[in-house]
């Protein structure tokens, strides 16, 4: 029973990391696929870069409800190893996504509500790193980068339970490697800042053009 209940969390939450908030949205409110614009990255970031403020806090709300659900399903079926094998797995679902040619985002929202879930001090550590790394370099990536290293340090400094200790290694590491481009560019100095597309402006724009 231990077994089936390990198989149903690992396979739901794949399915529900695999269901790109950011692919669908932008596909059916604006009529093109986000990886094809911007940075080319399927998250909330790109969204916003494309299509504005509000698409882009739309897709976070989407990706941070479906780990949640996740993890919720994780934690009343195994407790705090439910979590992390439902973790990995949305998490996993989220950056190579089954549904969308495994191209997908970089972590940082479902790294967030991991890091919310395993605990609320951990979260806002996180969400303090990433505001100040992101608003003094003006640059999202550098913030979820710094984001991504402090969910693991915090973690440890507060001495969570080995399974939510583990996830929060995992979730950073895999939110860092799916930067490997943005450090790059970031040593180079070529990483551009943010900054959000007008939302009205832009979808005008692609109406016409699919009218056309």
């Amino acid at each position: 029973m231990t077994v089936l209940k390990y198989v149903i969390v690992i396979v739901v939450g794949y399915f529900l990391g695999s269901l790109s908030s950011s692919v669908l949205l932008s596909k059916f409110s604006f009529g093109r696929d986000v990886r094809k614009s911007g940075s080319g990255n399927a998250g909330a970031t790109n969204m916003a870069r494309v299509f504005g403020l509000g698409a882009g806090f739309l897709t976070l709300g989407c990706d941070m409800l479906k780990t949640a659900l996740a993890l919720y399903l994780g934690y009343r079926l195994l407790g705090d190893w439910g979590v992390l094998a439902s973790g990995v797995a949305c998490m996993g679902g989220h950056c190579y996504p089954l549904f969308h040619d495994f191209k997908g985002g970089k972590g940082i929202s479902t790294g967030a509500i991991i890091g919310l879930f395993i605990d609320w001090r951990v979260f806002v550590g996180i969400v303090i790193v990433f505001l100040i790394v992101a608003f003094a370099t003006k640059k999202v990536s550098a913030g979820s980068i710094a984001a991504a290293v402090a969910i693991a340090v915090l973690a440890l400094v507060f001495g969570l339970s080995t399974p939510k200790l583990i996830l929060a290694c995992f979730a950073g590491a895999l939110a860092i490697f799916q930067h490997r481009g943005n450090i790059k560019r970031l040593i180079d100095g070529t990483e551009p800042d943010f900054k959000a597309a007008a939302v009205a402006k832009d979808k005008a724009k692609h109406l016409i053009r699919r009218k056309k």
